[in-house]
């Protein structure tokens, strides 16, 4: 727990403080901090506490340059809005592991749950609910480590990302995390969407007015 007047910023402080950030130097990461931080964010919960969350990670120069060869065209990487996106030493692709799920849920503490036969009964795939929570708890992390990061999604490169990197079949990305030390950002534009106010969100007892 955060004792007041620590210098280090707790949850709240990090959360508040957390931004997308698309401009890095190049500067590598120190060889131990990448893993203790996922070492921290891989204890966000997981259902059943089936652990099913894995992550690769790229930190080596020509991990990074193999990651957008196989993302961006050259002529797309030309005209890419975000070139100091590209400068961030580290990329980290949290997986959800949906066999492990399927394992966890055929367990006799699970049976009643009626999950463990096939994905189709999963109403809610919680192989990706778990890896957004380790992505989360990843951004926070970082911030509170006093770096910077990006999420964002991989959309139509999944595959060939996958492919590049040995990723099993099985293994579904919830998007890819960039690392590292901040320089002076270009804001995007979704920065200056207002926040909705909490009485548009906020339902207590009952949905509606």
């Amino acid at each position: 727990m955060q004792r007041s007047g620590d210098a280090t910023p707790g949850v709240a402080q990090a959360l508040a403080a957390r931004r997308s950030c698309r401009n890095y130097r190049p500067d590598p990461l120190p060889n131990s901090l990448l893993n203790g931080l996922i070492d921290q964010a891989r204890r966000a919960p997981t259902a059943g506490n089936c652990q099913g969350v894995e992550f690769l990670v790229l930190d080596q120069p020509d991990q990074v340059a193999a990651y957008w060869e196989t993302t961006l065209s050259g002529e797309r990487k030309k005209t890419f809005p975000w070139p100091g996106l590209l400068l961030a030493p580290a990329l980290v692709v949290p997986y959800g592991m949906p066999g492990r799920y399927l394992e966890r849920y055929r367990e006799p503490d699970k049976a009643t749950a009626e999950l463990g036969e096939n994905l189709e009964q999963w109403p809610v795939p919680y192989w990706l609910v778990d890896g957004a929570a380790a992505a989360m708890a990843l951004q926070l992390l970082v911030v509170e480590a006093g770096l910077a990061c990006c999420f964002f999604g991989q959309f139509s490169h999944e595959k060939n990302i996958a492919d590049r990197f040995g990723v099993p079949q099985e293994a579904v990305a919830v998007g890819t995390l960039a690392i590292g030390y901040a320089v002076d950002d270009r804001p995007s534009k979704s920065t200056k969407r207002p926040r909705r106010p909490l009485t548009e969100v906020l339902h207590n007892g009952r949905w509606g007015h």
